[in-house]
């Protein structure tokens, strides 16, 4: 299916306008999966050299790799890495406790998004001043718009040194009401691997493996436990940047991947499509567990971890970009992530967009 016209972001300066309005119409609409995009008869050589210099010249870059039509047409280390060092990837681990839920879903662990989070935490959320928490929803959690205080940013010290992280989530003042407005929060994707737990009966870890792990053919490495044992939801899972790339083509691909259904399709269509407005950058958008944006003209989902770790999709393209990135903080991150953007932007999906539409234009002559 073609996106709807008014969604063809072919500006910068008017891309919040257009996205504003992508969010009332695309929500009725599935998202354009890389299934429905016409293949080149003969893909055109690409030259990446740029992306690839000026990549080099990045000091805080591990690894890019670019994907097109499923084949990995670049891939290159900088800084001492390679193809089989282990990424901390930040909050890329929320667009996996993402596909854990729907994997969840869909096996009957979990009734729906709809489902409120008094089903799981009812000790918890015993009083009687909890009402209004206990009809928090999943898809509240999935979308940050869960109403509750932050446990990100100023709160994340406090958080992260409690004694218990789900009851120091759920205690968090209820700010506004559940599913009005996005506050990021890595309490939100926590309570979602608790509630993981609870459901399957299994470890965050150990239905990881079985679910996403097994079928994508790789290990999922062991990652930090609260002191009740929950594992981190939402930050510092490892990935290698090929199990990054997996992954990512795993949603590019509908959900399917060495000939199963991992992801319910409709799953992976609901979790790029844009649902929350994010109050922390203008023009960025967030599904469940993804963020949205333009570029290079596109709409464009993408996993997005402290420090510069990415994947990026774009399926109109059939597209997929991975970087790593130094997770340390440093004066240079912020600089190094405008520059990470521009790179992918401009000297990626650009030129690969160049390419396809020439390649179009030859086919038919």
């Amino acid at each position: 299916m073609v996106a709807n016209p008014i969604c063809q972001i072919v500006s910068k300066r008017l891309a919040a306008t257009v996205f504003t309005l992508c969010i009332v119409i695309e929500s009725t609409q599935p998202t354009v999966s890389a299934q429905e995009v016409t293949r080149p008869v003969s893909a055109p050589a690409v030259q990446l050299d740029a992306a690839v210099e000026m990549a080099g010249s990045l000091p805080r870059l591990y690894s890019l790799l670019v994907s097109w039509h499923d084949d990995l047409i670049l891939e290159e280390y900088f800084n001492g890495r390679g193809p089989s060092t282990i990424a901390n990837v930040k909050s890329v681990s929320k667009s996996v406790i993402s596909a854990l839920i729907g994997i969840a879903i869909s096996e009957a662990h979990i009734e729906s998004v709809s489902q409120p989070i008094g089903d799981f935490f009812g000790e918890e959320l015993a009083s009687e001043t909890d009402a209004g928490k206990r009809r928090i929803t999943i898809d509240d959690l999935l979308t940050m718009q869960s109403g509750l205080e932050t446990t990100s940013n100023r709160n994340y010290g406090a958080w992260t040194q409690s004694s218990d992280w789900v009851r120091f989530a759920l205690a968090q003042p209820l700010e506004r009401s559940p599913g009005s407005r996005m506050e990021y929060s890595t309490g939100n994707t926590h309570l979602l691997s608790a509630i993981l737990t609870i459901a399957t009966g299994k470890s965050t870890l150990a239905f990881a493996r079985e679910a996403l792990g097994e079928p994508l053919g790789f290990h999922l490495a062991n990652w930090p436990q609260d002191p009740q044992g929950i594992y981190f939801g939402g930050n510092d899972m490892e990935f290698t940047p090929r199990q990054m790339m997996a992954f990512g083509q795993l949603y590019l691909h509908g959900g399917r991947a060495n000939g199963s259904q991992v992801i319910p399709a409709d799953w992976v269509g609901a979790s790029l499509r844009p649902r929350a407005v994010s109050t922390r950058e203008s023009g960025r958008y967030y599904g469940y567990g993804w963020w949205i944006r333009e570029m290079a003209g596109y709409w464009t989902p993408y996993a997005w971890g402290y420090g510069g770790q990415f994947i990026v999709l774009v399926p109109e393209l059939n597209l997929v970009v991975v970087t790593t990135s130094s997770s340390f903080p440093s004066d240079e991150r912020r600089p190094h992530l405008r520059q990470l953007y521009d790179l992918i932007e401009d000297l990626v999906i650009a030129p690969l967009s160049d390419a396809q539409r020439l390649a179009a234009v030859v086919r038919v002559h």
